[in-house]
């Protein structure tokens, strides 16, 4: 191209068919376009070279970045945890409660049995009933959080565990389908699967940013931390590792784990009788206790005062002690509505920790009779 055809015209399009350079006037907006255009045609970007300034505030910035990282990865684990969300880390597994209602119970314990002894005397340990409703007192302190906290992890798991073979099975069949695994668990995300829908959607999201299924499915089943879950996901990314027919196993999953809730329903439902009987029977117990009591022991002892006044009570024979005995029995009452909690627990759902509602319902009506209306 000639030099003269390279700077003639406005347009520069004189000289050989190759596009010219337009080189618009200054201070006029296609001036400041063209420039715009020229800086963003060039194929090669240009070298920026970083002063000592903007060196050092990248550096800042990078470490406040990494700071700020490491700072929220200490608040995920260990005591940085219960720092930042304790009421979350202590009620989050049931027998955690105990590090707080424990430590609770035994101060509400001794401060107020100092308090008793220093109204009543050392005589209080043996005489006060005030002792034995701190006792009492201090057990419920225990107990009610952890009754609570393994109740409400009972029903979370039975109704995860319930919806747990409609989502292999409706897996299993978007498998058959053709459709991908994460394509079928997006799909089945959207429907409702009770006390699991959470967790299953919170699977979808991590799949959709490309996570490999096997480390999301283990990691639903560390969220999920159920006996059933456990050994069907482990089952599945074990098949899903080893490239079978994952369609299969899903089935065969939701085929146990359909089995296995049967199974827990028919024995719930067959040992509900002998949970009423153990109910019945400290029903009675505290009956007989009341009855006892109420007319014999009360007889008894107002004969022996009766009889020790008037000079006999050597032929009577010795006087009825009627607040030691009460005392006694409300004693044998409040232990067999304790373990009788426990035994029921263990017999109608195989867990000795899910008595303790039983033996606080017990422990109360045990309480309230004798002393309210012994």
């Amino acid at each position: 191209m000639a030099i003269k055809n390279f700077f003639a015209g406005k347009n520069g399009l004189q000289g050989s068919g190759e596009p010219d350079l337009f080189i618009p006037q200054q201070g006029t907006p296609q001036g400041r376009m063209g420039k715009l255009s020229t800086l963003l045609s060039r194929r090669t970007s240009a070298r920026v070279d970083l002063g000592e300034r903007e060196k050092y505030e990248f550096e800042q910035e990078s470490s406040a970045i990494s700071s700020r990282i490491e700072k929220y990865k200490a608040t995920e684990y260990g005591i940085g945890r219960l720092l930042k969300h304790p009421f979350r880390v202590i009620t989050e597994k049931p027998l955690k409660s105990l590090f707080v209602t424990v430590p609770v119970a035994l101060a509400f314990f001794f401060i107020g049995t100092a308090i008793v002894i220093q109204n009543e005397g050392i005589d209080a340990l043996f005489t006060s009933t005030a002792i034995d409703d701190l006792a009492v007192f201090a057990i419920l302190i225990v107990s009610v959080p952890l009754a609570i906290l393994d109740f409400r992890d009972s029903w979370r798991t039975r109704h995860i565990e319930e919806a747990l073979p409609n989502f292999y099975r409706d897996l299993a069949g978007m498998n058959d389908s053709g459709m991908t695994l994460p394509n079928a668990v997006h799909l089945v995300a959207q429907s409702d699967y009770s006390t699991l829908t959470p967790y299953v959607r919170k699977l979808d999201n991590e799949m959709s940013w490309n996570t490999t299924f096997i480390d999301a499915i283990q990691r639903f089943r560390a969220r999920l931390s159920t006996p059933l879950t456990d050994r069907s996901i482990d089952l599945i990314a074990k098949a899903s590792k080893a490239g079978g027919d994952i369609s299969e196993v899903l089935r065969a999953a939701a085929k146990d784990s359909y089995e296995f809730i049967n199974l827990q329903t028919e024995r719930r439902n067959n040992m509900l009788i002998y949970v009423v009987i153990v109910f019945i029977s400290f029903l009675v117990f505290v009956f007989v206790i009341y009855i006892l009591v109420t007319t014999f022991l009360s007889v008894m002892a107002t004969a022996g005062s009766a009889a020790s006044t008037s000079g006999a009570g050597s032929q009577f024979g010795a006087k009825v002690n009627l607040p030691l005995y009460t005392r006694i029995f409300t004693h044998a009452a409040l232990i067999q509505a304790f373990f009788s909690g426990l035994v029921a627990g263990q017999m109608g759902e195989g867990r000795v920790i899910a008595g303790l509602k039983y033996s606080i319902v017990m422990m109360i009506i045990a309480w309230i009779m004798f002393r309210f209306f012994v």
